[in-house]
């Protein structure tokens, strides 16, 4: 189970409400995800953004054509997504094959940047042929012979998932072999006959809507005829069923999340006993080195009369825990200060961990010895974001990709401790020197140090047109990735605001993941009033220091409503507003689809105490009628079975009651991330780049 996050008469109130119920908001009926009336409004709502963006313009056009290139070029990197023993596997997409193909290919030949691919499932052909729009959700392999994998599918990109059973040397699905229903829910293998599975198929649903039990299913028998083995409360976020490939074999556990940031993991014997893990609920298993389980700790940990501090990485051996021995713990890694540990990868020697020290990407390689573990620096470039991919195979080879605002991404291998080497780069979309980057720091309203990137025209000076983008949530660092894959609304659309002669702003606010737990914790619940500050701290050093002519926010998800939050707080900073899938009513978040999963981010709005907090800054509670707002264009996804729909179509309902202008966009198709393939993608950015040329640059 993936859990991530990673937001007409006048209905107002003079101050944040102390109670809202669901029957004093008029517009409900726009939660109806496929209801008749709200999918009218959104094609109304649709048609009037588009045609004020003039998508129907040969400029439009042609905007949408080089971004959708871009996404599409062929020098785009397969990043492996997994490697089975002496294979590595990809999902490649491009023009022609929009949907994708899973293919195969010699892990060393891989390395060497000359890999022959088999492809294993072409996905826009088996979409054309079953009529829906299959998306690429991963497979789960059968270790030590990998030749069986559990193939994850979702219809248009939405979270819930079908399952089944692929025949690896036959490349083709097994027929009478496993297969779940469409459902949210993950599979985990325990032997070739038998399967852990954690479904919401039927309706035995935790409040938030993820599965409550996981059960044993064999082979040759009826999913509804499963075994129990492990059952949840009705107020948990919910249950999965994992297994980790190591040593030849596969380590299956099964995970109670009573909420977003808590877990009991128990090990799965072989006579299907489950064993609990020694960890406190809030650690985070990451991978398995041979038998030891690696772990990230989130709060300080006393255990076996030692302390062990947030931040840190430890283990423990599962191969002595599940015969019944002692769960020694031992210290792996503690980071400084500086730094915060953003993932972890096992190899089959060594333990790779990828830092951020003051948001900058480091890569360091852990060896376990009889004295305890070594640290060994990979080398990576500086100022720039590391992102591990895979490890394994018997030569213990890691691929990583390393990539900044002005370079390219490059997919790196490192085996053993041999020097790294390039495995391949996409080309570069713009000469390095055309642009300038900068690290500055801000000081919010209680005085902590806010770190900001800013990245302009090199030959640019005085203030320009600025889109600022943050997201603070979640542990979710955000970092310094290349102007044409951007993540940030505006996708490749960055290199073009660029071009144009705007900036672009990345404020590390508290809330994520820059500085370790720590950073997170500062805006966790009746908090989260900090991250907001963070925010407005950035934007008046933006305007202090003359770097900004006309400013913009942006931020989607948990940032959609960061940013939803700065329009109804600090309508003064802004000039513009770019909202993306965004929460907006937080009175009733938990109410709506995933939502009741992220309480323990945000509070429970049904509890008076947490209400009290939430009612303060919830965007769609406090936009009011005599209120001037800056511009603000709203997108979202009506398969987005993540952050409900409504919570957009509700926030554009209300501005429009109370005679706010707005643009608003509504995919389809895209699940929570908005759009399903490269040319929804393109279009989306070229909107989101016209909204902000509009409104921030007066074309």
């Amino acid at each position: 189970m993936r859990f991530s996050i990673l937001l007409m008469a006048a209905f107002t109130l003079a101050t944040a409400p102390a109670a809202y119920a669901a029957e004093d908001d008029p517009n409900l009926w726009l939660e109806e995800v496929d209801g008749a009336r709200a999918l009218d409004q959104v094609r109304a709502w649709n048609a009037a953004t588009e045609k004020r963006l003039q998508t129907d313009s040969p400029a439009f056009k042609a905007l949408q054509a080089e971004m959708q290139a871009i996404l599409e070029d062929d020098s785009r990197i397969a990043v492996p997504e997994a490697i089975l023993g002496d294979k590595v596997t990809n999902l490649w997409t491009d023009a022609k094959n929009p949907q994708g193909l899973w293919r195969i290919a010699d892990l060393d030949a891989f390395a060497a940047g000359k890999p022959v691919w088999r492809t294993l499932i072409d996905l826009d052909a088996m979409s054309k042929a079953d009529g829906r729009k299959w998306v690429w959700k991963g497979a789960a392999c059968l270790a030590p012979a990998y030749a069986r994998c559990m193939v994850g599918l979702s219809d248009g990109g939405s979270d819930a998932l079908v399952y089944r059973e692929f025949d690896m040397e036959a490349g083709a699905f097994v027929e009478g072999g496993f297969e779940t229903p469409e459902a949210k829910g993950d599979v985990a293998w325990v032997d070739l006959d038998r399967l852990m599975i954690a479904t919401a198929h039927g309706g035995d649903v935790t409040e938030s809507g993820y599965p409550r039990q996981v059960r044993l299913w064999k082979r040759g028998t009826p999913m509804a005829e499963a075994t129990l083995l492990a059952e949840g409360k009705a107020s948990d976020m919910g249950m999965d069923a994992s297994a980790t490939d190591s040593e030849g074999r596969m380590w299956p556990r099964i995970t109670r999340h009573p909420d977003f940031w808590t877990a009991e993991t128990f090990h799965l014997n072989l006579d299907g006993t489950l064993i609990r893990s020694p960890l406190p609920e809030t650690a985070t298993i990451e991978d398995m080195l041979g038998s030891r389980v690696v772990a990230l700790l989130h709060k300080d940990w006393v255990y076996g009369g030692k302390t062990y501090a947030a931040g840190a990485l430890v283990a423990y051996d599962a191969a002595t825990l599940v015969v019944g021995g002692p769960a020694a713990v031992e210290q792996v890694y503690a980071p400084s200060g500086k730094q915060a540990i953003e993932a972890v990868v096992a190899g089959s020697g060594r333990l790779y961990v990828s830092l951020l020290e003051d948001v900058a990407g480091r890569l360091i390689a852990l060896t376990p010895t009889a004295a305890g573990w070594t640290a060994e620096t990979v080398p990576v470039p500086p100022n720039s974001a590391v992102t591990l991919a895979v490890a394994g195979g018997a030569n213990d080879t890691a691929f990583y990709t390393t990539e900044s605002f002005a370079s390219p991404e490059t997919l790196m291998a490192v085996r053993g401790g041999d020097t790294p080497t390039e495995v391949a780069a996409l080309r570069a979309f713009f000469d390095p020197a055309s642009i300038s980057v900068e690290q500055r720091f801000a000081t919010s309203k209680d005085g902590t140090r806010i770190p900001y990137f800013v990245v302009r025209p090199a030959d640019a000076k005085g203030p320009l047109p600025t889109i600022m983008h943050a997201y603070g949530g979640f542990r979710s660092a955000q970092k310094p990735t290349y102007l044409t894959k951007n993540p940030y609304q505006i996708g490749p659309g960055g290199l073009f605001w660029l071009k144009d002669g705007g900036s672009f702003v990345i404020a590390n606010i508290r809330g994520g993941g820059e500085y370790g737990p720590a950073w997170h914790e500062a805006a966790l619940r009746e908090k989260r009033q900090n991250s907001f500050d963070d925010l407005y701290a950035v934007a008046e050093d933006l305007k202090r220091a003359g770097l900004t002519s006309k400013l913009g926010v942006s931020g989607r998800s948990q940032g959609g409503m960061l940013v939803g939050v700065a329009m109804t707080q600090r309508p003064d900073l802004f000039d513009a507003v770019i909202m993306g899938v965004p929460l907006a009513d937080m009175l009733r978040y938990n109410r709506l689809l995933a939502g009741a999963s992220w309480m323990g981010e945000y509070g429970n709005p049904d509890v008076a105490e947490d209400r009290a907090f939430i009612a303060k800054y919830s965007p769609y509670q406090n936009l009011r009628a005599g209120a001037k707002y800056p511009p603000v264009i709203i997108y979202t996804s009506t398969k987005d079975d993540r952050v409900h729909p409504g919570h957009a179509r509700k926030f554009a309902a209300r501005l429009a009651q109370q005679g706010h202008a707005f643009d608003y966009y509504e995919n389809t198709e895209g699940g929570h991330t908005g759009t399903a393939n490269a040319a929804e993608h393109a279009y989306r950015a070229a909107l989101m780049l016209n909204f902000a040329r509009r409104e921030l640059m007066g074309k």
